[in-house]
């Protein structure tokens, strides 16, 4: 679809229903708006419908339904895969529905799902309370909850999705529905980590916990030579930590001249991070261990608040960077699985790559296939695979080191996969066959109920019956 292919009369009928603005190839801004923060999405949409509200995605969602156009939604974050932007067709952007409303007494917010984890984490802490949210504050809360939302938060209240309330979306056919235990429950069950495949989801309700506003916190570097070591004794304490302590490991070489003395810049390293969801004085007691795996390159652990927490590897992460990422849920960290997690993360191409490993369990395991649809609460740990880089020519050989990598470590894990680090779902079908298992099958019935032509097919997809996998 071009903008030609749609009669004029309609496209400007769609523009005088929209509060927001309607960007198209030819306007000055267009350029900026179809930007994504992952630097390897170079993409063309024929159009571009900033929302400001429910009225203006109901408005939008008619007009791609009956005009037959390719839809992608954009949120207020990250989405590594880039699936918030098409060529061709509409993007339903959200990132200017950023409203956030808490209730204090009934420990609740609910929010527009343009909003990053910044915006959320800002009015929350103001009464010391949260929600589990990512690990990077400008991630999207819309795409990380839907997906299940892994953060420093998760194994003392679960996952981003085990704390929603209710959602509010946008059906294929226009239709405004709010789901919950009390309403659309089926349709509830697959949001909470079945992806944003059933409509436009507009708005959340989390619950939230006493957070902050200070906790305890870890940031400890040791040499690269000591990785092996050093996982070992993760091993033990992870198998032994209080669900309080959510934490994880990622190695690689990390040249950061803020953080690290010339002599060490460029060398391998292992970091280990953690964070501690209850009071400072036992957090600080509880993530010593951390500390103490060999001689510390780098120690920027102690307490401090949550917010500041939450943004600490933001500028690790910056827009127009190219990023791939792929996952796999791992059995366990046996000695051979930690020697190839070695291996793998000194010879990334990147100095700015890592190989990461997060703690699982606690509260994730305490929500079964019957409450939602997210697939990975079997696992202990998930192994991240993070190539970012900056520039184009190296492309292939970044793509190829995760990919290589996937395939190996694939001995120590079932197949399944964290869905918010997908690569671009280039296993389609498969990929979500494996991750969902039996689940999968329930939610085709939800796809066939609520999206039977596949009209929001840019996400975790899974296809209705009787059609094409849209890769």
């Amino acid at each position: 679809m071009t903008e030609k292919s749609i009669s004029g009369e309609s496209t400007e009928q769609f523009e005088a229903a929209l509060y927001g603005d309607l960007i198209r190839p030819t306007d000055a801004g267009y350029d900026d708006a179809r930007a994504v923060w992952n630097g390897m999405i170079d993409k063309h949409p024929a159009l571009i419908a900033r929302c400001q509200g429910v009225a203006d995605v109901v408005a939008a969602v008619n007009f791609a339904r009956e005009n037959d156009v390719l839809v992608a939604v954009r949120g207020g974050g990250h989405n590594v895969s880039g699936n918030a932007v098409c060529d061709d067709g509409l993007v339903i952007d959200l990132s200017e529905m950023t409203g956030v409303r808490v209730d204090p007494a009934a420990q609740t917010a609910w929010v527009q799902a343009g909003a990053t984890w910044a915006d959320l984490d800002r009015e929350t802490q103001l009464f010391g309370l949260a929600t589990p949210g990512g690990v990077v504050s400008d991630t999207g809360i819309a795409g990380l909850t839907l997906g299940g939302g892994i953060g420093h938060l998760r194994r003392k209240y679960g996952l981003s999705c085990d704390n929603l309330r209710s959602v509010e979306l946008v059906t294929a056919d226009g239709e405004f529905l709010t789901a919950s235990t009390d309403e659309n429950e089926e349709l509830f069950w697959g949001l909470r980590g079945g992806g944003g495949n059933f409509g436009v989801v507009t708005a959340f309700e989390f619950d939230l916990h006493p957070v902050g506003p200070d906790v305890a916190t870890c940031l400890v570097f040791y040499p690269g030579d000591q990785l092996h070591d050093c996982l070992q004794a993760y091993r033990a304490y992870a198998e032994s930590s209080p669900d309080e302590v959510s934490s994880l490991t990622f190695a690689g070489v990390m040249p950061d001249a803020e953080l690290f003395s010339a002599d060490v810049l460029h060398d391998f390293k292992i970091a280990f991070m953690g964070c501690y969801a209850g009071s400072a004085e036992e957090g600080e007691s509880a993530l010593a261990s951390l500390r103490e795996f060999a001689e510390p390159i780098a120690d920027f652990s102690g307490t401090m608040p949550y917010t500041d927490f939450q943004q600490l590897l933001d500028e690790d992460y910056p827009d127009g960077m190219r990023y791939y990422w792929k996952s796999l849920y791992l059995d366990g960290l046996s000695d051979s699985a930690i020697e190839r997690i070695g291996h793998w993360a000194e010879t990334a191409p990147s100095p700015l790559s890592t190989v990461d490993v997060w703690q699982l369990g606690g509260a994730i395991t305490d929500v079964d296939t019957e409450e939602s649809a997210f697939a990975g609460r079997h696992a202990p740990f998930l192994l991240g695979v993070e190539a970012n880089w900056e520039d184009s020519e190296n492309d292939d050989d970044n793509v190829a080191w995760v990919r290589d990598c996937l395939d190996d470590m694939r001995q120590f894990s079932d197949g399944s996969v964290y869905l918010n680090f997908p690569g671009f779902f280039e296993e389609g079908d498969d990929m979500m066959r494996t991750t969902f298992g039996p689940a999968y099958e329930r939610l085709v019935e939800l796809k066939d109920e609520y999206d039977p032509t596949n009209r929001f097919s840019l996400n975790q997809n899974i296809a209705p019956s009787g059609t094409a996998q849209t890769e």
